[in-house]
């Protein structure tokens, strides 16, 4: 189950956290894969990784907010490996502001990454993937998405872009259906990542993060990877349109 060989995959932000498992996990169930991020030697080292395991792996500077950047990274993925079957639409920042000092440039920033790049990466990738009438396309959420009953305090410009993502998630996974494409999403609760830790949260906070959460930890960017691998095979098929929540239990409280 969850064969991936011969299938060529793009991962966005996948220079660590949960995007370096994403790509990392891929690779292990046969997948080429095309190892993105701002940073080309943090990249070059997961793609090193990769190919130390026996993979195929290459690695390129991708800015998911510049439309000629996402245009030129599928080129080349296309070039390499001769086709693009699986995207990961894992890249996004979090840089909690207060909402009556968040800036525009802020906000914009967030969008820009975390939703804008998310629609140019699936639709640019979702061109290649008609060709072959086949093809998975998996936005990265979050819990705090919207109508999930869980704000955060200081990220109304993330919540706003994960929310987004979802909205997106559901037209894609209309649109694309008669192309052979799913779409899908996967929205994390409170994964031990760079990105969290570098988000200023005091122990304090953390400690009372996670007593809402029934596991009483925090999830593992492998345990979120797992399920990016099933949407990205064969057996998910008939799932598109889907939000599948890695969090713990935290929503269920």
């Amino acid at each position: 189950m969850f064969n991936l060989t011969q299938k060529v995959a793009l991962v966005t932000g996948a220079q660590q956290g949960m995007g370096k498992a994403d790509a990392l996990a891929l690779a292990s169930q046969g997948a080429m894969v095309a190892v993105t991020d701002i940073n080309q030697e943090k990249c070059q080292a997961v793609a090193d990784e990769i190919i130390s395991r026996g993979g195929k792996a290459i690695a390129f500077v991708m800015d998911v907010s510049k439309r000629e950047d996402v245009e030129t990274g599928v080129q080349r993925v296309v070039k390499e490996f001769g086709r693009l079957d699986i995207l990961i639409n894992n890249a996004g920042i979090f840089h909690p502001k207060p909402f009556l000092e968040l800036t525009e440039e802020e906000w914009n920033q967030t969008i820009d990454i975390n939703l804008k790049g998310q629609f140019f990466c699936a639709q640019l990738a979702a061109k290649e993937m008609a060709k072959n009438k086949w093809g998975r396309i998996i936005n990265i959420s979050s819990v705090a998405s919207g109508q999930t009953g869980f704000g955060v305090a200081g990220g109304a410009h993330y919540t706003a872009s994960k929310g987004g993502v979802l909205g997106l998630t559901e037209t894609l996974a209309v649109e694309l259906a008669p192309l052979g494409i799913t779409v899908n999403s996967v929205a994390p609760g409170a994964i031990d990542t760079p990105m969290i830790a570098g988000a200023g949260f005091s122990e304090e906070q953390l400690e009372g993060l996670l007593a809402q959460v029934p596991l009483k930890r925090m999830g593992k960017p492998e345990e979120i990877a797992s399920a990016v691998v099933f949407l990205a095979s064969e057996e998910s098929g008939y799932m598109t349109g889907s939000v599948v929540y890695v969090d713990g239990g935290w929503l269920a409280t």
